[in-house]
């Protein structure tokens, strides 16, 4: 009897490692010290050293329930970019930068192609978000997991100077909130989602003409990842006064996480396109508008807030780092929460 004939494949992790290699590299920063295969992934904080009050931001999530659909349709490759994106996102709603990124992967059995396909997509959200992917583990759990399935999960490290960390502490009446477009559903609400739709090959297959691809590849699409626009804000020299990441309990939970005691936000539903996935979900599910904004970033997957004569700059700042931007609403004093309008 040997560790491979209990379900354990050791020859398959080495040869996932090596078939990954090419795409973590490519997300490497200068302050990475070492290869991968380590025990422990090394970053230099020489740079950290310069800043007058540097602060550690660190986030850690999954994917939830979307990992699902990427195994029934078989595509493995961007999963990953919402792994990512929903820890540096989490970070940069801080007012932080993205240091580095480790991922976590149990499956039922190491194939050590789909593993790669995975880390690919892992890569990719490293990438787009300038974070390093610096490590990470791939678990077999062999008679805990059926051989096909997988879940990913992930962490990452962010730096922020003290004073430049966003808190929501200085919000006052009038200022103006923008919001960000979202690509879709992202990675939060896929148990409803799945209540809504059968996630079968044949379903994620169909053609929607009102989303304009296949319901698959509607879902599917990765989670938009903000690093970049936040930056452009930044270097634009606009003061970012309070921010939301968008994520599992939509606006009525998250949007609150950003205000103070005795402020209040103000949402006009009106004021951006809410993407045609979201109309489908609830015409078909009979979901109340309600439990909607409850539960999606309904087309918008982060919120900030900026004095009123900032707005301009604050628009063509997140223009030019790709994203679309809307006016959405406004601050007011009163109690703290959200008003939907």
């Amino acid at each position: 009897m040997d560790y491979k004939s209990s379900g354990v494949d050791i020859e398959a992790g080495y040869k996932s490692v090596e078939l990954m290699k090419e795409h973590v590299k490519k997300t490497m920063r200068e302050e990475v010290l070492g290869g991968l295969g380590g025990f422990s992934g090394a970053f230099s904080l020489a740079k950290i050293k310069d800043m007058k009050e540097p602060v550690l931001l660190s986030g850690t999530d999954g994917c939830g329930t979307k990992v699902k659909l990427a195994q029934v349709m078989d595509k493995h490759d961007t999963i990953g970019i919402d792994a990512v994106a929903m820890c540096v996102n989490d970070i940069a709603c801080a007012g932080g930068e993205p240091l580095f990124f480790l991922d976590y992967i149990a499956c039922g059995k190491n194939f050590p192609e789909k593993i790669a396909e995975i880390v690919k997509g892992v890569a990719e959200g490293c990438l787009l978000s300038e974070a390093a992917l610096i490590g990470g583990e791939t678990a077999e759990h062999p008679g805990l997991m059926p051989e096909n399935d997988y879940d990913l999960a992930g962490f990452a490290v962010g730096v922020a100077e003290k004073s430049e960390m966003i808190t929501g502490k200085d919000l006052k009446d009038g200022d103006v909130l923008i919001g960000m477009a979202s690509s879709g559903v992202h990675s939060n609400g896929f148990s409803l989602v799945r209540k809504v739709f059968d996630i079968t090959k044949e379903s994620l297959d169909t053609y929607y003409a009102e989303l304009g691809k296949t319901l698959g590849e509607t879902l599917l699409a990765p989670t938009r990842i903000y690093v970049k626009a936040l930056k452009s804000i930044k270097n634009a020299g606009v003061k970012v006064k309070a921010c939301s990441h968008i994520t599992g309990g939509g606006f009525y939970e998250n949007v609150p996480r950003m205000l103070p005691e005795g402020k209040h936000a103000v949402i006009e539903k009106d004021s951006y396109d809410i993407p045609p996935i979201f109309t489908l979900m609830a015409k078909k599910g009979n979901i109340a508008e309600e439990m909607m904004f409850n539960t999606f970033n309904m087309g918008l997957g982060m919120i900030i807030a900026v004095n009123p004569e900032d707005v301009d700059k604050a628009l063509e700042a997140i223009k030019a780092a790709g994203d679309t931007p809307y006016v959405v609403g406004k601050i007011t004093d009163g109690d703290k929460g959200v008003t939907l309008c």
